[in-house]
């Protein structure tokens, strides 16, 4: 896509339009509604001049920064930020990343249907923010942990015993660094993963020498094995999907491949919620 002065210069007005000057303490009479140009001018710190120019549809290309004024000037949504973008320079902004503690009721409702899937939420940073009763029975308890015990990383590397519920740990080890490295550059979090990496270099040797590697994976699709210590050797096909408007968001869930498997995975979500 290309950019779009006309398109940028009638989505800027409408925009303008739709904001009450009242919400911004500017009282008085006006002929038209919302703010005046002047006025979202000064709120983007930007000259009332360029601003008259973009939504004239003229005065070349608008820098990111000078959209990324004008979206906080227009109040604008992060869909609307994305389209603004788009019409300016003909591609979407460079991702925000986020934090974010925990994630919204009709979320973890969708995966507590799944009753013999595991289903983890996490973010960019591989913190588990959501998981479901299957993944308390097949995983971990994630909620006898400290959020920050919470890390995937963390807990692959530094707590003791999980090596021994893995098959080929190594070779998983490697995928789950690559992926991690890849989620944080998709998600513009490689500032905010920093202490961590350092905490991981300093206490595993193991994660140091992996992280040096530099390789990059995509979660997508694939198959985990599992040592579980009541359901023995287990083999889960796993799906990661993209939380839409979230970038910094991740589900994962895993289908058990037996259905004995499921079965029994039902039975002991049902024995924990007796």
């Amino acid at each position: 896509m290309t950019a779009d002065n006309n398109a940028l210069g009638v989505f800027l007005r409408d925009r303008r339009a739709r904001l009450d000057p009242a919400n911004f303490g500017l009282a008085g009479r006006r002929r038209t509604p919302g703010l005046r140009r002047e006025e979202v001018a000064q709120r983007a710190n930007i000259s009332p001049t360029w601003y008259t120019w973009l939504e004239q549809g003229r005065g070349g290309a608008p820098s990111a920064d000078v959209l990324n004024r004008i979206a906080s000037g227009l109040m604008l949504t992060e869909p609307e930020r994305e389209h603004l973008f788009m019409l300016g320079l003909g591609r979407p902004p460079e991702v925000r990343y986020r934090a974010v503690e925990g994630v919204s009721p009709r979320l973890q409702r969708l995966i507590d249907l799944l009753e013999t899937s595991p289903a983890l939420i996490r973010t960019a940073a591989w913190d588990i923010l959501a998981w479901n009763k299957a993944a308390t029975v097949v995983m971990t308890d994630y909620s006898q942990l400290v959020p920050t015990e919470r890390n995937v990383l963390r807990m692959l590397f530094l707590r003791p015993g999980v090596k021994e519920h893995q098959h080929d740990w190594e070779a998983m080890a490697r995928f789950v660094v690559a992926a991690f490295r890849a989620d944080a550059a998709r998600a513009g979090a490689i500032s905010e993963i920093a202490d961590l990496v350092d905490e991981l270099c300093r206490k595993s040797e193991e994660f140091e020498r992996i992280w040096q590697e530099n390789e990059l994976a995509t979660m997508g699709e694939g198959t985990k094995r599992l040592k579980h210590p009541i359901l023995g050797d287990i083999e889960l096909e796993y799906s990661g999907f993209a939380v839409d408007g979230r970038p910094d968001l991740n589900m994962v869930v895993y289908n058990p491949v037996d259905e004995a498997v499921a079965n029994r995975i039902r039975e002991l979500v049902r024995e924990k919620s007796a």
